[in-house]
């Protein structure tokens, strides 16, 4: 699927929808859409947030994707525990891979990912919004990573990637604790990267898409790949993964374009490769 050439929008399975605004061709917007569950992750849901990221990942014409919520009061309240509660041992065993490759989908889309959150972010929920780049939260936002409260841990990415936002004993403190932090506080410890309004997340979201989708694909993807390889390794490693990053744009048709549209005063045209 081509998501540039959907009209609207296109529908994978019940629950997760890709849609591309008039305006904003290089923008896609991933809607979490189970508003009766406030998008508790079913193993469908899951599924359905996997193949869209497959989609997304495979489409040179998106160059930043914003992850948003169809449910007035929440962003994803985490896994679907009803249906948890029905599992056998064996069957959550099986559902695992498929609960791990809708997180994993989101962390590995090539282009910058924003989360527009405002309401519930819980859990799973909350661990979504942790796979993106950056968090726009509204002040109705409410966060945290409940699971030991339920007898498990985060299983989506969150103890690796909280520690990674706002340092080892903060995130331990937040893990062990089980508490639900609002979005003054996620603001200030850095769990939210912008605070905006109730009712604004969405809307600053996809502006702030705008702007980054202004930019050469070419190089989005490339600074993406070179953040999220460099982290955590030594310097003289990290800055070889910046060389090889550096070295797979220097000569493409966007690296000519930019410095061309510069030299000329206008606005790039980028070929995307």
């Amino acid at each position: 699927m081509t998501v540039a050439s959907v009209t609207s929008e296109q529908r994978f399975g019940e629950f997760v929808v890709v849609r591309v605004h008039e305006g904003q061709e290089h923008v896609a917007e991933l809607v979490l859409d189970r508003p009766r569950a406030m998008n508790a992750v079913s193993t469908d849901m899951a599924r359905s947030i996997a193949a869209a990221c497959v989609a997304l990942a495979a489409d040179p014409a998106v160059r930043v994707t914003v992850l948003t919520s169809s449910h007035e009061r929440a962003f994803c309240v985490g896994a679907d525990l009803k249906e948890r509660n029905s599992f056998t041992d064996a069957e959550l065993l099986r559902q695992r891979p498929v609960a791990r490759a809708a997180y994993t989908g989101v962390l590995e889309l090539p282009m910058p990912t924003i989360a527009a959150v405002h309401g519930f972010a819980l859990g799973g929920g909350f661990e979504l919004a942790l796979s993106c780049d950056l968090i726009v939260a509204d002040r109705t936002a409410v966060v945290g990573l409940p699971e030991v409260s339920v007898g498990v841990i985060p299983g989506g990415g969150g103890t690796q990637l909280l520690p990674r936002r706002i340092g080892a004993a903060r995130a331990a403190e937040l893990v062990f604790t089980a508490r639900r932090v609002e979005a003054a506080e996620a603001h200030e410890t850095g769990l939210v990267d912008e605070l905006v309004e109730a009712g604004r997340d969405r809307e600053a979201a996809l502006a702030l898409a705008g702007r980054i989708a202004a930019n050469s694909p070419v190089g989005l993807r490339a600074a993406k790949r070179a953040l999220r390889l460099g982290h955590g390794l030594d310097l003289r490693a990290g800055l070889e993964v910046e060389d090889a990053a550096w070295r797979s744009v220097a000569f493409s048709g966007d690296r000519a374009e930019g410095v061309a549209a510069f030299n000329e005063k206008r606005k790039p045209n980028w070929p995307g490769e």
